[in-house]
Order: C-alpha cells, then sequence, then structure tokens
C-alpha cells in the first residue's frame, strides 16, 4: 500500500482527466467546433505522455543512483503539482490564453513524474517480493491502479448523480479533482514511511548516471522489445479505461452515468483478474500468459467491437468491456515482471521505466485521441477494436523475440536473488 500510494495518485489524474475529457474541452479549448475541442482535450492528455521517457532516464537514472525510496518520495512531489495545476485553475473564460497554456504544463510535469513512477513502483515490488511471488507482488503496481480507476469511477458517478448535466459540465467535473488534492499529505505521510530495498542496499557499486546511460545504450535491444511487451498493456488499459467514458458518449451516445459505471466495473475486474494472473504467471511462466492473451486480443478485439456497435446498449458495452479486462488482466499480470525480469539489475528501475514510458508515450497514452480520430476519418466506430489488435501483435511479437525460456530471472539479468 505504501509503495503503491503515489502510483495510485498518478493513475487517478489520469482517470479524472479522460472521462471528463469532453468538459475539460469546453473550460480551456473552446473552438466554436466541438470535435476541434475534444481532440485539443485529448491531445493534451496525450502530451504528458510525450514527457514520460525524459522523466524515466532522469528520474530512473536518479532512482538507480541514490535509491528507490527517494525516486518515489520525488515523484509523488511532481505529481502533486500537476493534480494541484489542473484542478484549481481558472477556464478560459476567466484567463484567456493562459488557461491551455498552464493546463499543458501541468501535463507535461505530470507526465515527466509519471515516467518513472510505474516503473519505481514495480521495481520495488519486484525487489521486495519473496521467493516465487515475483508476479503476484508486481501485479499490485497495476492494482493501485484500478483502485484508482474505481474511486474516480464512483465519485464521477456521484457527481452525474447529485448534479445535472450542465452542472457537471460546467464546474462540477472539478470536484474529483479536488478530492485527488485532499488525499495528497496522507500519500506524502505514508511513503515517506517507506524504507529503501533490502536488494538496492546491499549492492556494492552504484552506478553513476554516466555508466547508468551507458549501459541502457548498449541494452537498446531489450528497451526496443520491452516498449513492444508494453504496448498491448497501455493501449488495452487506456482504452477500457480513460477513452471509455468518451467513446461511450460521442460514439455509442449512452447516458454518462452508463458510461461510468462500466468504467467502474471494469476497474473491479481488472482488480480481480490482475493478482489472479501475475500468480499465474509465477505457477506456469510468463511466457505462455503472455502468448496466449496477445493472441486472444489479436483475434477477438475488432470483432467484439463490431458487435457492440451493432446495437450499442448498456449491457453490451459491459460485457465487451469485461471480455477486453479480462485479456488486460492476464496479459499485464505476467508482462510487468517479465519486463523487470530482462532488465540489467544495475539499471533497472531506469530501463523499466523508459521501456514503459516509451509505449505510453508513442501508442497507449494517444489512445483516446487516435481511437476518436480514427472514428472521424473512417466513419468505423469498431475501428479502436482495430488499434488494440495492432497494439496485440507488436506485444506477440516482442514475447518471440525475447529469448527468454522460463520464468524467473533470465540471461540478461543479474537477477534479484534466489
Amino acid at each position: 500500500v505504501r509503495v503503491s500510494s503515489g502510483n495510485f495518485l498518478e493513475m487517478y489524474d489520469f482517470m479524472v482527466y479522460g472521462y471528463y475529457a469532453t468538459a475539460i474541452a469546453k473550460a480551456f479549448f473552446p473552438t466554436g467546433n466541438e470535435f476541434s475541442s475534444l481532440m485539443l482535450s485529448l491531445a493534451t492528455f496525450g502530451a504528458g505522455f510525450l514527457m514520460r521517457p525524459l522523466g524515466a532516464l532522469v528520474l530512473g537514472a536518479y532512482a538507480d543512483r541514490h535509491g528507490r525510496r527517494k525516486g518515489l518520495i520525488l515523484t509523488l512531489a511532481l505529481m502533486s503539482f500537476g493534480t494541484l495545476s489542473i484542478a484549481c485553475l481558472p477556464g478560459y473564460s476567466t484567463i484567456g490564453l493562459f488557461a491551455p497554456v498552464l493546463i499543458l504544463i501541468g501535463r507535461l510535469v505530470q507526465g515527466f513524474s509519471a515516467g518513472m513512477e510505474l516503473g519505481g513502483v514495480s521495481v520495488y515490488l519486484a525487489e521486495i517480493a519473496t521467493p516465487g511471488h515475483r508476479g503476484f507482488y508486481c501485479s499490485w503496481q497495476s492494482g493501485s491502479q484500478q483502485c484508482a480507476v474505481i474511486f474516480a469511477a464512483v465519485l464521477g458517478v456521484g457527481v452525474s448523480l447529485w448534479l445535472s448535466p450542465r452542472q457537471t459540465s460546467d464546474w462540477g467535473w472539478r470536484i474529483p479533482l479536488i478530492a485527488g488534492c485532499a488525499i495528497i499529505p496522507f500519500l506524502f505521510a505514508i511513503r515517506r514511511s517507506l524504507v529503501e530495498t533490502e536488494e538496492f542496499l546491499a549492492r556494492k557499486h552504484r552506478a553513476s548516471v554516466a555508466e547508468i546511460m551507458t549501459t541502457l545504450a548498449a541494452n537498446w535491444r531489450i528497451v526496443g522489445l520491452g516498449m513492444m511487451l508494453s504496448t498491448m498493456t497501455t493501449v488495452t488499459f487506456y482504452m477500457i479505461t480513460a477513452y471509455t467514458p468518451t467513446f461511450g458518449q460521442t460514439a455509442l451516445h449512452l447516458a454518462s452515468i452508463d458510461n461510468l459505471t462500466v468504467t467502474m466495473c471494469v476497474g473491479v475486474s481488472n482488480l480481480i483478474w490482475l493478482p489472479v494472473m501475475g500468480a499465474l504467471s509465477d505457477r506456469l511462466g510468463r511466457r505462455p500468459l503472455l502468448i496466449a492473451f496477445s493472441v486472444l486480443s489479436l483475434v477477438s478485439a475488432y470483432p467484439a467491437l463490431l458487435w457492440l456497435v451493432s446495437a450499442p446498449s448498456f449491457a453490451r458495452l459491459l460485457m465487451v468491456e469485461l471480455w477486453l479486462s479480462v485479456l488486460f488482466g492476464g496479459y499485464n499480470g505476467a508482462m510487468v515482471p517479465f519486463l523487470a525480469e530482462i532488465m540489467p539489475a544495475n539499471v533497472r528501475a531506469a530501463g523499466f521505466s523508459i521501456a514503459f514510458s516509451l509505449a505510453t508515450a508513442v501508442f497507449g497514452g494517444f489512445t483516446p485521441a487516435i481511437c476518436t480520430w480514427l472514428i472521424h476519418e473512417t466513419g468505423n466506430r469498431a475501428v479502436p477494436g482495430l488499434w488494440l489488435s495492432f497494439a496485440a501483435a507488436m506485444g506477440l511479437a516482442a514475447v518471440f523475440l525475447t529469448r527468454k525460456a522460463e520464468s524467473g530471472f533470465g540471461e540478461y539479468s543479474e537477477g534479484l536473488g534466489a
């Protein structure tokens, strides 16, 4: 709980932005054209992800040099600034062009800090895991994100029940963000109580920044394969969480409360499947699960979306999203420990963070914007399924390209111990 707390805040902030992208577009990006405003809002959402690789490089090297604990406290401080900026900032009607500019700056700072947060949490959990349970431990990194999805969706449902659609669009969308700001002091208190991992403390040599950069450059193939592995996870996650309210509202024309209820159910489903599949990967190995769930995603994503858009309804949206949740949980439960295991130990935080951040920056984070644009250009509301199939194909290729025979630490890693 202590190590994953900042991961919760990071994902909570992104989820609230994704849920209320339409309202944020109205408040900060008024263009007179609904589609253009929404695209500007979603592009700003994605812009934060562009900073993740830089944050992964800078903050990941800091964590590999100075310790996991110090790195996680630093990222939490930066994330808090990003959350506060959007919650309290006046809209375009009040401060004009300063509004979208400052929103963009807040997103960039948030993305910079998030670049190492996920990798830092995953590495910390991998290094404290008991023997034979690394997959189960690592699954709680993403599990904390699902708690954020659920919490944000519950607040969203409450706002929808309490306020009218107009009130929600005008100012009600700020309520979940203010709630996120209110828990920041508590998150700082519990994260400061973390101790450094024994694996890091036992390391005799702590690489300098120059040595870390040199090692990363020498292992660029591993980082590239890690990015491919992470693409499936990031695209699926942002499609079934952050994008669901926007997709349900703009493409399926379903009620806002229905879309948020589905998203809440997806968060619960993810939270169930992730530790189950993480534990299963400890028993069966990572590769079998990665192959099975990437293949299932590849062949079923588009047909499932076609079935949904043929007769949109709350029940169909729920069924499709829960199926995609199973695919996400099965793949991600094995992928996170797998990625931690193939990274050299002396650059594990930086390597993991850069690989995952590149996947998020190039593919996953822009999933809401890409899907919105693809639907607008093709007129095919099921086209997000093809985007997900593309991501699954990348993940499947990466699994076969990594020369890793069993679960546990592979030939690229120095290992975390017995």
